[in-house]
């Protein structure tokens, strides 16, 4: 499978990574294929693996327990220097929601600011997308896809697929904050997690009020 590639330190990053990551039967990730040069990247474009399968976004608790085993799998990785340097309004958006850059004065956000205490839990390298981008396939392992990768603490990207899934799938707002209160620190991380989806539909010039609709509800049940 060809894709455009920013042939940039992430793409070489996750490229060494997932070439020698081992799979189990929990999770499985397409193998990124090295052209004849060497690079992973040539002329804008890098090759991977085909894997088949279907992303499902009502199987919250499979995404979660394929993203644990995934998490497990990196937990030893450093942090890498990319993350860094990296400008793009996701990167952005993680900062501001663990208060590493300033926070827009937008009121949604200010008022899930004011519900800010620190967070204890240790860092390492996770995947901050998960919910569509764990596909199913009948015999194989649930496969990962499109790795965003960030150094947070393992329950920020369980928040992030809950808050995900109560804003966009469906998922029953006091459900997500039952599923959140299980992880440590999770009604905190929820909180971020719902900071970092909104800022980035803010400095991408998508926030506006049906977007505000959209995470309503969550933002009500995770600030109670």
């Amino acid at each position: 499978m060809l894709r455009p590639s920013a042939a940039d330190g992430e793409t070489s990053w996750k490229a060494a990574v997932l070439a020698e990551l081992a799979h189990t039967d929990a999770f499985r990730t397409p193998r990124p294929i090295v052209a004849r040069s060497g690079s992973w990247s040539v002329d804008g474009w890098e090759a991977w693996q085909w894997v088949p399968g279907d992303t499902d976004e009502s199987r919250v608790d499979e995404v979660r327990a394929t993203g644990a085993a995934f998490h497990e799998a990196i937990r030893e990785l450093p942090r890498p220097g990319f993350l860094d340097v990296a400008d793009d309004p996701w990167a952005r958006s993680d900062r501001i929601a663990w208060e590493e850059e300033a926070l827009p004065r937008e009121r949604t956000l200010e008022r899930l600011a004011d519900a800010f205490v620190p967070v204890t839990a240790p860092s390492q390298m996770i995947h901050g997308d998960l919910l569509g981008n764990v596909m199913f396939a009948q015999g194989h392992p649930p496969s990962i896809i499109d790795w965003a990768p960030y150094w947070r603490p393992v329950g920020f990207a369980d928040a992030i697929v809950l808050a995900d899934a109560a804003c966009w799938h469906g998922l029953d707002a006091q459900e997500m904050r039952r599923s959140a209160e299980g992880l440590p620190e999770g009604r905190q991380l929820l909180i971020r997690a719902l900071v970092f989806r909104i800022a980035t539909f803010h400095l991408l010039g998508r926030w506006d009020a049906q977007m505000e609709a959209h995470h309503e509800a969550a933002i009500g049940v995770a600030l109670t």
